[in-house]
């Protein structure tokens, strides 16, 4: 039993620059989710004014925000590509983290709400640079053998930044002004994107000092870049990576769903919103947990089981959702939520890293970062549109969305792992 510590650090090891861009991912995770709670604020302020446009100012509030998830997702095909045609990752993320960093400092001087639509689109752009690049380089670092492993602990470090965020946003803000040793009186709000500032500069550095591209990422640079709809090999309709997409979408509008109707949430259940505060985070938790683990089973037990086992599991959890009255039980099922999703995101961008060719996988592993982040946005605008013919209603859309997903994933995903091996058993020394 000596040994025992030794085995299970090294059943969990993973290449140390996919370790150090996970913590670079959680560090300017925590900056850019913290934007998340403090804008709404920030535009509801009187330090921001100016022409509206004809808008209502909680509408403004969510074109701002969700602006950037489509110019996130929008670029990101073409980033991905690019980074293959180039054969290097470490510049894009360079690229990106720079940009947010300048963009998060520019805050500070936004007065108007047209300047922060400007600066919400750049960072969208600016994170589009990072998400292909980031996935394409921890591909490219694993191997068959571990590589929903590294999936695994890449996501779940990012996940810990962005859930982090929020929770500590609120505070900074309401704890300001705050003065500095020189004299000089800082508010709440800049303080903020002072913080954000120097958490995309934490992660630039960590990337700069401690990420290099792979030598194989340059040698195949310029291959064959196309993006197949059809599956190519003729066994199944449709191409597993797309399939892969179209699950991804489909998953991430259900989960989405819950965000924006929080009043008819804490009305039908008679909470406040820390309930709603927790029933939101418990689907983090959910990731954050089991990621890693479920990653690392993955290379054991093959991909395809957990990709539709969470599918499978995602139809009630959605489903139950709209025929709640309880907090406890809303909880739960957000919980029991989050584990549907740990069981597909990482197992499906291990799936999607087997059958990229060398020098595909920024362009083949976007397409599922872009559609999870369209699904994102669809997500709370469906919500939004359909809450009012009957708080079910959504959940039940979701749920058929959830249904297709797991037909999609069941008739057209292959195993890509040759052979399943069992998890090795420690033995008495």
């Amino acid at each position: 039993m000596r040994d025992l510590p030794r085995r299970i650090v090294a059943q969990f090891a993973v290449d140390r620059r996919v370790l150090a861009l996970a913590f670079a991912r959680m560090a300017d995770g925590v900056g850019n989710s913290f934007l998340i709670i403090v804008i709404p604020l920030y535009v509801a302020s009187d330090i921001v004014g100016g022409a509206t446009f004809g808008l209502e100012e909680a509408m403004i509030i969510g074109i701002i925000l969700s602006l950037f998830g489509f110019l996130n997702s929008s670029f990101q095909p073409f980033t991905g590509r690019l980074s293959d045609r180039v054969g290097r990752r470490k510049p894009f993320i360079l690229i990106g983290l720079g940009g947010l960093a300048v963009t998060n400092l520019s805050y500070i001087f936004a007065e108007s709400y047209l300047s922060l639509l400007v600066i919400r689109g750049l960072q969208g752009v600016s994170v589009s640079f990072i998400v292909p690049a980031s996935i394409a380089l921890v591909n490219e670092l694993a191997t068959t053998q571990d590589r929903g492993g590294n999936m695994g602990v890449y996501n779940t470090f990012r996940l810990i930044g962005f859930g982090a965020g929020p929770i500590a946003a609120g505070a900074v803000v309401n704890l300001g002004p705050y003065t500095i040793p020189t004299g000089l009186e800082v508010t709440g709000f800049d303080a903020v994107f002072y913080i954000a500032t120097v958490t995309a500069l934490i992660s630039y550095l960590l990337v700069t000092v401690l990420i290099s591209d792979p030598d194989a990422t340059k040698a195949n640079a310029g291959a064959d870049l196309s993006i197949a709809i059809r599956d190519p090999t003729g066994k199944r309709l449709l191409d597993p990576i797309f399939t892969l997409g179209v699950a991804s979408l489909f998953l991430a509008a259900a989960i989405a769903l819950f965000a924006t109707i929080q009043p008819q949430v804490n009305a039908r259940l008679e909470q406040g919103s820390t309930w709603f505060g927790l029933q939101f985070a418990a689907f983090i938790l959910a990731q954050v947990l089991l990621q890693t683990p479920i990653g690392r089973a993955s290379d054991y037990y093959g991909r395809r089981p957990f990709i539709v086992g969470g599918m499978i599991l995602l139809i009630p959890t959605t489903l139950v959702q709209g025929f709640i009255f309880t907090s406890e039980l809303m909880f739960v099922a957000r919980l029991a939520q989050g584990i549907a999703g740990a069981m597909v995101f990482a197992p499906s961008l291990a799936l999607a890293g087997d059958l990229a060719g060398e020098g595909e996988s920024g362009s083949k592993l976007s397409i599922l970062t872009m559609a999870f982040g369209y699904g994102i946005a669809i997500g709370p605008l469906s919500s939004g549109a359909l809450v009012g013919y009957g708080f079910y209603v959504p959940f039940v859309f979701g749920t058929v969305l959830a249904v297709f997903g797991t037909i999609l994933v069941y008739t057209q995903i292959e195993e890509t792992l040759e052979t399943t091996r069992p998890v090795p058993v420690v033995g008495n020394d």
